[in-house]
């Protein structure tokens, strides 16, 4: 099997790198300075296990040449940027006719669950991956990976449930690469309980690596009624430590331990744009449409906006400024 990458970034420049070095053929899909970066000098990782510079080909999007028909798209772009992405590839020509939409594997390793549905208006074959993968990129062409023993674990299957012959082909080729690839028929109940772990980030790229507990617990509250309310099934912590085990952890690489997740790495890069609005946005959501109130996921979420919008630098939001949009949601909310 082929495979695209599409979003080469903390999560996909990992996975592109170490399928690259088991043998796989692998392309990689940038842009702007680490795109330019990428095909100047390849995308250098730095892993636990040493350093390696992989020279993989890389492009900007899908161009006119029909992909082949054994290729698999990855999709790791960040969730404000899946719409692009979508775009850009669904029309994608196939050798011996049809579309990328049509023909191809579309596999979302991304956080957040509204990923897939949007795939599914546009691909015929999309599979959820719950990425448990601890990485930074805050630099063109560069990547660091902090996982141990393994890199990272990337949970795979069908959407909206099951799983088929592809996703044990993918699972083995992630294998062969050094990642931990379990097969889930019930994927998207693994992404759910990675959402609620994920609703923390927005606070930590607000707040810094000193994350006020209170506000981080109330996160989580809102969130578990509202997948409660929703009849939403997901796996708990307790069931996700048991499943990581020893099998990923974190440990320093050259000398640094990881500065931040992907929410904080957003604000740090300065991109102007963020994924909390897929994260804590869609506890706001559901909590909208089942009549729960959630102020606090609201409230990191416009806070967020705002931090990107100005370019506040990650871990630079006044706290004040956070309590007092808590409590205007709180006196705004009709549901409260």
């Amino acid at each position: 099997m082929r495979y695209v990458i599409i979003g080469a970034g903390a999560v996909g420049g990992t996975i592109g790198v170490r399928l690259g070095q088991a043998g796989l053929a692998v392309t990689l899909v940038a842009r702007g300075a680490h795109l330019a970066a990428i095909r100047e000098r390849g995308l250098t990782l730095h892993a636990p296990d040493g350093e390696v510079t992989a020279r993989l080909p890389a492009r900007e999007g899908p161009g006119d040449r029909p992909l082949p028909a054994d290729t698999v798209l990855l999709l790791t772009v960040k969730s404000q940027d899946t719409a692009g992405a979508l775009a850009a590839w669904a029309d994608a020509p196939v050798a011996g006719g049809g579309t990328a939409g049509q023909r191809l594997a579309l596999f979302t390793a991304q956080n957040g669950v509204a990923n897939e549905p949007a795939a599914l208006r546009l691909f015929d074959r999309v599979h959820p991956v719950c990425v448990w993968l601890p990485a930074t990129h805050l630099e063109p062409g560069v990547v660091v990976a902090n996982g141990h023993p393994h890199l990272g674990m990337l949970h795979l299957g069908r959407y909206p449930s099951g799983a088929d012959a592809t996703d044990e082909r993918v699972a083995a080729d992630l294998t062969a690469a050094g990642f931990v690839a379990p097969v889930r028929a019930d994927v998207m109940r693994w992404k759910y309980g990675k959402l609620l772990s994920n609703l923390g980030n927005g606070l930590q790229a607000l707040c810094g690596q000193d994350v006020p507990q209170d506000l981080a617990d109330r996160l989580g509250a809102e969130a578990t009624a509202v997948l409660a309310a929703a009849g939403i099934a997901h796996t708990t912590a307790a069931e996700e430590a048991a499943e990581r085990g020893d099998l990923v952890g974190h440990v320093s690489v050259a000398g640094r331990e990881r500065a931040g997740g992907s929410t904080w790495q957003s604000l740090a890069r300065g991109v102007g744009t963020v994924e909390t609005d897929q994260l804590n946005g869609e506890i706001a959501l559901l909590g909208r449409l089942h009549g729960v109130p959630t102020p606090v996921n609201a409230a990191v979420q416009r806070a967020m906006r705002r931090a990107a919008r100005e370019r506040i630098p990650a871990g630079g939001f006044p706290r004040t400024d956070l309590d007092a949009a808590i409590a205007a949601e709180e006196a705004a909310n009709p549901l409260g």
